[in-house]
């Protein structure tokens, strides 16, 4: 976000506040750049998925896209803050598990992939110590949301930044989204740009690079958003969204406006229920949203809603025995990027667990 830009916005009073976040980044930052705060660097592989701003950027589709390409080759562990979680300390997902007991994104990767220890920690240095001390057989680590934190010296960084929101263009916070120093991006190993129109071409693709001035051992990619299969969140079975005559839609997130534009050219009658990013929902929310299903239009109506929502609603007994279909979101690669992606991805991992 320019300069201009936040004035034309009236975001220019915020302006001073933002000047004080950034000089509070750049001390904290300079302390790990000085050797005055040390950095760890975990004997395990490890990958980062981070950004410089605050949500929306794909994160958790990117760790997905990771666990997916690599947990049958090597045994994967995921470490997460547990955002807006319940609980405190070291935890590892198990059956028992909710999203007040590790965060609704890590709960997520823990329903959709049974077979791979997600550990939540607000320290990731030492949750990694302690999840190798449970699962010392673990070859990988992927970090989720870790690139602003110093502590920790991943062998791999992946960072994320959308289309339209680009870090370049961004403002620290509270005037814009940026939550970490804009110069930050050339500690990144890869950076991916996401979110991008399927159309994008070769000449937009050429400026974004000259706009990012990648140095030269970093590597850019761009992706696009795919939707998978709608499914129901109890009994996983897939469910077809063109056949419902109404929807509503229940989000959570910090962006719906490009599920809202998918959902858009269905024929069913849609009610859209936003709520902030990782929000917790009160039994008057879920009254509400029974509410509005009560009173939909057709026959064949159901609540629609993200994955990560799914991880919160479905711990409500209310919902346990309504229709709450989930929408699956993952990151395609475009101009033929994905072969190059994922061979560089194993090839850093064989060639650290060496």
């Amino acid at each position: 976000m320019s300069f201009s830009k936040l004035i034309k916005q009236k975001n220019i009073l915020l302006i001073p506040f933002s000047w004080m976040y950034k000089a509070g980044a750049f001390i904290y930052h300079g302390l790990y750049d000085l050797k005055i705060l040390k950095s760890e660097k975990p004997t395990v592989t490890t990958i980062c998925v981070g950004n410089l701003s605050v949500g929306g950027t794909g994160k958790s589709p990117m760790v997905e896209y990771l666990i997916q390409l690599l947990k049958d080759a090597f045994k994967t562990a995921v470490v997460s803050r547990g955002y807006r979680r319940k609980t405190k300390g070291f935890l590892i997902a198990n059956e028992d598990s909710t999203a007040n007991d590790i965060g609704d994104e890590p709960q997520q990767f823990h329903v959709k992939f049974p077979n791979v220890t997600i550990a939540v920690g607000e320290q990731r240095a030492t949750a990694i110590q302690q999840l190798m001390y449970v699962h010392p057989e673990t070859e990988l680590v992927i970090l989720d949301d870790a690139f602003q934190h110093r502590a920790i010296e991943a062998g791999l960084n992946i960072l994320l930044t959308e289309y339209g929101n680009r870090f370049t263009k961004d403002w620290y916070l509270p005037a814009g989204s940026l939550r970490d120093l804009k110069k930050n991006y050339k500690r990144a190993d890869v950076i991916v740009i996401t979110k991008c129109p399927e159309s994008i071409s070769e000449v937009v693709r050429q400026d974004i690079l000259k706009e990012l001035r990648p140095t030269t051992t970093q590597t850019i990619f761009f992706t696009c958003i795919q939707y998978g299969q709608a499914y129901d969140i109890f009994t996983r079975k897939e469910e077809r969204l063109d056949l419902l005559d109404s929807m509503v839609l229940v989000t959570g997130i910090a962006n719906p406006a490009p599920l809202l534009e998918y959902l858009k050219p269905l024929k069913a009658n849609l009610q859209h229920i936003g709520f902030a990013d990782h929000y917790d929902f009160s039994e008057t929310d879920i009254k509400g949203i029974l509410e509005k299903l009560a009173v939909a239009k057709g026959a064949q109506k159901k609540i629609v809603t993200t994955e990560k929502d799914a991880m919160r609603l479905r711990q409500w007994p209310q919902m346990q025995l309504q229709p709450v279909l989930a929408i699956p979101i993952q990151h395609r690669f475009l101009f033929g990027e994905a072969k190059a992606f994922n061979e560089m991805v194993k090839k850093y991992v064989l060639q650290s667990s060496r």
